[in-house]
């Protein structure tokens, strides 16, 4: 089934954007996400552990990541609880965690506004992600999902 999901361009400076999609969750907040289709994995901010489950250290281990620069990054994995993009109900997923902080303090004092993630190459891939900037559309091709017992 496809899906149209409204984006926003979101300039954090002069000629410099970001492409935005808003997410709604269960307690009815809204949180923005970023797509990110350079970044391997799909990321959501740890300090939100109102919106996730952890799964244990045992069962996967903490790994570690870099992004542009040259720094490692401490990752979690967890499961998101399931969220709405536009009208498009998104079950329990798995997403790497991390600390955003730095990430939002930039962001804030550029747009006065967070992110609660990066939708990454792995959700837009296996979606079939169609972005399409002249409508600021996200169009996402979803297959019917098994159902997952976590």
């Amino acid at each position: 089934m496809k899906y149209a999901i409204p984006l926003e361009l979101v300039e954090l400076e002069e000629n410099n954007y970001h492409l935005a999609v808003k997410s709604r969750f269960d307690d009815g907040s809204e949180r923005l996400w970023v797509i990110d289709s350079g970044a391997s994995k799909t990321v959501f901010n740890i300090a939100l552990d109102n919106y996730y489950d952890l799964i244990p250290e045992n069962e996967e281990q903490i790994i570690r990541s870099a992004g542009i620069g040259s720094d490692q990054l401490d990752m979690a994995l967890g499961f998101l609880h399931s969220f709405y993009l536009g009208d498009l109900l998104l079950p329990r997923m798995k997403a790497a965690l991390i600390d955003l902080s730095h990430i939002n303090t930039l962001y804030y004092d550029a747009t006065k506004r967070e992110i609660c993630g990066l939708i990454g190459s792995d959700f837009l891939q296996e979606n079939k992600a169609i972005v399409d900037y002249g409508k600021l559309r996200l169009t996402l091709t979803v297959r019917k999902r098994k159902r997952q017992l976590f």
